[in-house]
């Protein structure tokens, strides 16, 4: 194989490699998994006097903060969770989804689509 060839096979193995590494980086969902709707039906902690904690599954950089005041609050908000990522997501708690924090359970959210994917968001009692 002489030197140009070489760099031409080389150019289209690099111009198929980083579209294929970005579609396996970011698959169309966080786990392919329906979230539990209570996966802490053994409540621990107190939403209310502490605020919550969060796990986002699949996480490459976002971050969620529910306060104890949005807790008491109890009306739905819409969260961005962007944190040091490069793109965003939204997550949405309900009414009802601050009714379950209030009663110290965790609830499950799904994100919304951003960059191709979406994340499993679980908050709980601290």
């Amino acid at each position: 194989m002489d030197r140009k060839t070489f760099i031409r096979k080389t150019a289209g193995a690099v111009l198929i490699a980083i579209p294929a590494y970005s579609l396996i980086g970011c698959s169309s969902s966080d786990d392919g998994t329906n979230p539990d709707p209570n996966p802490n039906p053994n409540p621990s902690g107190n939403c209310v006097e502490n605020g919550t904690r969060t796990s986002i599954g699949t996480n490459h950089g976002h971050s969620l903060t529910v306060s104890k005041e949005d807790v008491n609050a109890g009306s739905q908000k819409v969260y961005s969770i962007q944190g040091s990522s490069g793109h965003d997501h939204a997550v949405t708690l309900t009414a009802a989804n601050f009714a379950a924090l209030k009663n110290n359970n965790a609830i499950s959210v799904t994100s919304t689509a951003g960059d191709g994917h979406t994340h499993s968001v679980t908050v709980s009692c601290a």
